[in-house]
């Protein structure tokens, strides 16, 4: 499929399951719809950014995931998302008492550029490998490596 052929109606139906999936990882049920619309919303405005390089489902992963990281951004709701998924970030868990703790994460999700947390959110909550994560960002399987490496210790003092 190149950047021609892109029949929007057509991935919608063979994807839109896949990228509510995706949305799901981010979302609740109740706005995952409303994602999905604008997911899709955003591929029919941005369908010129497909280069056909990947297939049109590792370009819709790719949409979804900076669509939903925007998203959580622009609604401040990345420190409730670090927050309720702490546990996934870190071997021990937050606790919902522990009020520091959940404010010192909060800056620390906040200080955070946006390749790290992509490639924290790949790794740590979606479980894809380093070579996986590397073809998704653009970028070498030592450099996701490293960038592990630097999440690891910029939110160690999080904890």
């Amino acid at each position: 499929m190149t950047r021609r052929e892109l029949d929007i109606a057509a991935l919608y139906r063979q994807y839109g399951a896949l990228v509510r999936r995706r949305v799901r990882r981010f979302f609740s049920d109740e706005e995952a719809d409303d994602v999905l619309q604008e997911v899709f919303t955003r591929v029919l405005t941005s369908q010129g950014s497909f280069r056909g390089e990947s297939s049109p489902a590792t370009w819709l992963y790719q949409v979804t995931t900076r669509h939903c990281l925007n998203r959580l951004r622009d609604r401040a709701r990345r420190d409730e998302l670090w927050v309720e998924r702490g546990a996934v970030y870190w071997s021990q868990p937050v606790a919902s008492a522990d009020q520091e703790a959940r404010a010192r994460l909060a800056q620390a999700w906040r200080g955070l550029d946006e390749q790290l947390v992509t490639i924290g959110v790949y790794y740590h909550l979606d479980g894809l490998t380093h070579e996986r994560i590397a073809e998704l960002v653009g970028c070498s399987r030592r450099t996701v490596g490293n960038r592990l490496t630097e999440l690891a210790e910029r939110t160690r003092g999080a904890k």
